[in-house]
């Protein structure tokens, strides 16, 4: 009988210490997003690819709920509903999707390196609506992953200038009254404490949109266009997780131009260097 307990108690510790082991320590990095259609925009597309190019091997997750704001997130976490779209994206950029699944289930999928939290786009400028929910559902995820994951804020992008969009008007249908506002919710949720990193996909786009390619970063005046407006934002989160100059990365999609890709990653590292301000790009 004693023996037996002192088995169980062995298996026991080694769980627990297979469960504190550092996500690091694996050399996969691995990251997954509680979001919507704009994390889908900024993390599912070409960012696998960027880490390929230079050697990094990852794994990336987003729950998708389209247009889901933080308040939803709270929602389901605490009534543990499977109400996502699990998208995966392997070792091998091949990606899956997973119907009914729960954030419980997406954190305890694998060892992330980082959580990704982000508001809704309408709501993206308006710390006080951010606020009545983020906390929480940083405390809710901080109490089901490893101490050492780290989580990041995902700084999204204002409309286009003629965007129809009615949450728009929240910003009297002005794009640098909602980048303003934007800024300033990331710069209050920064000083949180909560948060590792915010990564600038808002201050990319806002910088993509002084090129010679002006305001067409968007597809339907607010999600990304699909190639180079989707590249410009894997390209903020490859520099801000990785601390490289994207600049010097080889990937480019092949639906890119070697200009798309040169505004692209000139943006993107400017936005790293200055998150909350405007850069103009000459090219």
């Amino acid at each position: 009988m004693r023996k037996s307990i002192f088995l169980l108690f062995i298996i026991f510790t080694h769980l627990i210490a297979f469960a504190q082991v550092s996500p690091k320590d694996d050399g996969v990095i691995k990251i997954l997003a509680i979001g919507n259609s704009f994390s889908e925009d900024g993390i599912e597309n070409y960012l696998h690819e960027l880490g390929t190019a230079n050697g990094k091997k990852m794994i990336i997750g987003n729950l998708y709920i389209g247009g889901a704001p933080l308040s939803l997130h709270v929602k389901n976490a605490n009534e543990d509903a499977a109400k996502y779209q699990y998208r995966k994206i392997g070792l091998d950029g091949k990606k899956i999707t997973t119907k009914d699944v729960s954030i419980s289930q997406a954190l305890s999928s694998e060892n992330w390196d980082y959580i990704s939290f982000q508001q809704a786009s309408p709501l993206s400028g308006k710390f006080d609506v951010v606020i009545e929910s983020l906390p929480e559902l940083v405390s809710y995820v901080r109490g089901k992953v490893n101490p050492e994951t780290q989580f990041v804020y995902h700084q999204t992008w204002a409309y286009q200038h003629d965007s129809t969009h009615k949450g728009f008007a929240n910003y009297n249908r002005d794009q640098i009254t909602m980048y303003n506002a934007i800024v300033n919710v990331s710069k209050k949720v920064a000083k949180l404490g909560d948060f590792k990193y915010v990564v600038p996909a808002g201050t990319a786009i806002q910088n993509a949109r002084t090129s010679s390619m002006g305001d067409t970063f968007t597809r339907d005046g607010y999600h990304l266009q699909l190639d180079y407006g989707r590249f410009t934002a894997a390209c903020t989160w490859y520099e801000k997780i990785f601390g490289e100059d994207v600049r010097k990365n080889s990937y480019k999609p092949e639906k890119v131009t070697e200009l798309q890709a040169k505004i692209a990653k000139e943006t993107a590292h400017k936005a790293v260097k200055k998150p909350y301000k405007v850069s103009k790009v000459k090219l």
